[in-house]
């Protein structure tokens, strides 16, 4: 395990924006007003997640589904060029943490699946980006299942006792 603050992706840098210096930006984050905000020190990413360097916000703005961001003390667009298809990193004790029955997706591996009745289900051991959304891989005890991450399944969380209570769609333990 790396030692150092943890950074999370809070969005992914698409291609550069006309002749001032900014940067499209799609936002992986709930508050891109406040995770872009200028002064805000980032990292960018690569696709392995290894940092590539530190940049501060000069200025931000909503553009369309997007965010435009102005880096400090970056002008050419022929560096902007290479950052295409990077990320932006957070160190995670700057973010705020998760409101009441949240969580960071990072965090769900190794939480404990139970049933309303508090029987045991399993432990979440990856997670996976479908079509349909983000789908559990929960190890049970005979065999591994995969659970929908939504609210109609997932009932309540509990990141200090890291604990999923869910409501396993009917059948799915008898596959």
């Amino acid at each position: 395990m790396r030692g150092g603050p943890r950074h999370l992706v809070v969005g992914r840098l698409r291609k550069p924006h006309g002749l001032k210096g900014e940067f499209t930006v799609f936002p992986l984050t709930d508050d891109p007003a406040l995770v872009f905000a200028p002064g805000r020190a980032l990292h960018r990413m690569d696709l392995g997640g290894e940092l590539l360097g530190a940049v501060e916000v000069e200025r931000s703005r909503a553009f369309h589904r997007e965010w435009l961001l102005k880096f400090r003390g970056v002008e050419s667009r022929s560096e902007l060029d290479l950052w295409k298809g990077q990320f932006l990193a957070a160190d995670e004790q700057t973010l705020p943490p998760p409101r009441e029955g949240e969580v960071y997706l990072h965090e769900l591996a190794g939480f404990a699946v139970r049933d309303a009745a508090g029987t045991a289900l399993g432990l979440v051991s990856a997670l996976y980006e479908m079509p349909a959304g983000l789908m559990l891989e929960v190890q049970g005890p005979k065999r591994e299942f995969l659970l929908p991450f939504r609210k109609e399944f997932v009932r309540t969380m509990d990141r200090e006792g890291r604990v999923l209570v869910v409501d396993v769609p009917e059948g799915l333990l008898d596959l």
